[in-house]
C-alpha cells in the first residue's frame, strides 16, 4: 500500500445505553436473551468465561467499547483504558488470531482499575492466576502465553466482527458462564420487553418440569395435522 495508516485511529461519536436500560439487563440470563432475539446473538462457542468460571465469578453487563487492534495487536486496548466510560465491557477484536494472547494480569487490572466492567475477546489470554486476583470478569477462546505486538494500526471506539457478531461501540454486552450475548443498540428497548414475556413463559415451564412434565411435544396432535408420521 501507498503510505502508512496511523498506529491509532479514535472514532468518537458511538451512541450509548441509558442507565435504566443497563439496569434493566442486569441480572437477565444470556440464554433468555438469545430467546427474546429469535434464538441469536451469542458469540461462537469458543468464546467462553475464563476457566469457565471456575474461579472467576464472570458475570458482565455494559456497553461495548469496541477496540479492534487486529491480529496479534493490543495498541486499541491499550488506548481503552485511557478513553473507556465506567462500566464499559471492552470487545478485544483480535481477528481470530490464537498464536498469542491478547491481554494478561497487568492489562486487566488497569482496565479494572479504569472501572471496566468485563473484557471479551475472540482470542487467547494469559497470566491466569493473576487475572483471577485482578477480577476483572473476562471472556476468551483460552490460554497462550505468547505475547502481543503494540505496533497497530488498532482502532477504538468503531465496530467489528467478533466470534461471529457484528459489534459496534454502544451496543450492549451481556456475558455470563453461558457465553457472550450482543444486543444492537437499536433493539435494545425491544429485547428489554421481548425477555420480561420469555422468562414469564420458562418460570412457567420450569414449574412444570418441577411437577414432573415430561412431554415437550405433543406427538398424537403432529400425527393428526400432518407434520409428523409414522411408517414401518
Amino acid at each position: 500500500m501507498i503510505g502508512e495508516p496511523p498506529r491509532l485511529t479514535i472514532v468518537k461519536g458511538a451512541p450509548r445505553p441509558t442507565e435504566a436500560q443497563i439496569a434493566a439487563l442486569k441480572g437477565v440470563e444470556t440464554a433468555f436473551l438469545c430467546d427474546a432475539m429469535g434464538g441469536m446473538g451469542a458469540m461462537a462457542t469458543p468464546i467462553a468465561p475464563i476457566g469457565f468460571g471456575r474461579d472467576l465469578d464472570c458475570h458482565a453487563v455494559g456497553p461495548a467499547l469496541v477496540a479492534d487492534s487486529g491480529p496479534a495487536d493490543i495498541i486499541a486496548t491499550l488506548a481503552a483504558v485511557h478513553l473507556l466510560t465506567p462500566g464499559d465491557v471492552v470487545v478485544h477484536a483480535g481477528h481470530g488470531n490464537q498464536d498469542r494472547a491478547t491481554i494478561g494480569d497487568q492489562l486487566s487490572g488497569m482496565l479494572k482499575n479504569a472501572g471496566a466492567a468485563g473484557f471479551v475477546t475472540d482470542g487467547p489470554m494469559r497470566d491466569y492466576a493473576g487475572i483471577v486476583a485482578a477480577g476483572l470478569p473476562a471472556w476468551c477462546t483460552g490460554l497462550n502465553p505468547n505475547s502481543p505486538y503494540t505496533s497497530g494500526p488498532g482502532t477504538l471506539g468503531g465496530k467489528a466482527v467478533v466470534g461471529g457478531c457484528q459489534v459496534a461501540t454502544g451496543d450492549m454486552i451481556v456475558a455470563d458462564r453461558n457465553g457472550v450475548v450482543v444486543i444492537p443498540f437499536a433493539q435494545i428497548d425491544a429485547v428489554i420487553a421481548a425477555v420480561q414475556e420469555v422468562q414469564h413463559l420458562e418460570a412457567e415451564l420450569e414449574a412444570k418440569v418441577k411437577d414432573g412434565f415430561k412431554t415437550p411435544l405433543d406427538i398424537e396432535a403432529m400425527l393428526a395435522d400432518g407434520s409428523a408420521v409414522e411408517i414401518g
